[in-house]
């Protein structure tokens, strides 16, 4: 009896894992069309990146400062590494 409850309990658990993991993706896939539609509208209504940019950052990317700039800019928006970089570099040139 004690073999099939835990294979029960692990049972439940990998349905539970799977169920939540598919709702992460759906929420990711989710995400990723929403930031599309608001790059979109601050596109067409003609919005500059740099006013979305903290001037700290700004200042730090000018100096040269890429990797601190970098990383107050992930502090400050919580962007991934790859995001951050390329911002940085819109505002060096």
């Amino acid at each position: 009896m004690d073999v099939l409850t835990a294979l029960l309990v692990v049972l439940v658990g990998m349905t539970a894992m799977a169920t939540l993991e598919s709702r992460a993706r759906r929420l990711d896939r989710r995400m990723a069309r929403l930031e599309q539609k608001i790059d979109l509208l601050l596109k067409e209504a003609n919005v500059p990146d740099h006013g979305l940019v903290p001037a700290e950052v700004a200042a730090l990317a000018r100096a040269g400062e890429d990797i601190t700039a970098i990383k107050k800019y992930r502090e400050a928006t919580g962007a991934g590494l790859r995001e951050a970089k390329e911002v940085v570099d819109r505002l060096k040139g």
